[in-house]
């Protein structure tokens, strides 16, 4: 049997009609105004930088992007001296730019838990992979850069 994964991206996706679909069915308190949409624009495009850079940064050491596939480099430099990972944060910066941006309050809790799901389902995994594939190197970095910021 084959075992499907559904990966980040498609998580991303579900998070985002989350918010959205909270926004219009149930969005309990509303806190709307142009602080709130600014703020949010800012987060969403600190988030989208974390992803162009971080996914910019595996293209170039010949990573592969998707999960649990071909890693043959450990990144440790540019946006990974700051957070192990940078692509998943980004994402997280996206969800909660979207959620302010919207401006209600059912829909704040989506990217906390946006990153549980990935934390549980992609990023354990990885770093277990990881600590084998870089038993010297990768102990090492944990030690110097935490695991979201």
């Amino acid at each position: 049997m084959v075992k499907r994964v559904i990966y980040p991206p498609v998580w991303l996706l579900l998070a985002l009609i989350a918010i959205f679909a909270l926004n219009e069915l149930y969005p309990l308190v509303r806190f709307t105004g142009l602080p709130f949409q600014l703020a949010g624009g800012v987060v969403i495009v600190v988030g989208l930088l974390l992803l162009v850079t971080a996914n910019g940064l595996f293209v170039r050491a010949g990573n592969d992007v998707i999960p649990f596939r071909s890693v043959s480099t450990l990144l440790t430099g540019g946006v990974y001296r700051f957070s192990r990972n940078p692509m998943y944060l980004g994402m997280v910066c996206v969800l909660l730019g979207c959620a302010l941006t919207v401006g209600v309050v059912s829909a704040l809790p989506v990217p906390l838990i946006f990153a549980a799901v990935v934390q549980a389902r992609f990023i354990r995994p990885e770093e277990r992979m990881l600590y084998g594939l870089f038993p010297g190197e990768y102990p090492a970095y944990c030690q110097r850069v935490r695991r979201w910021l």
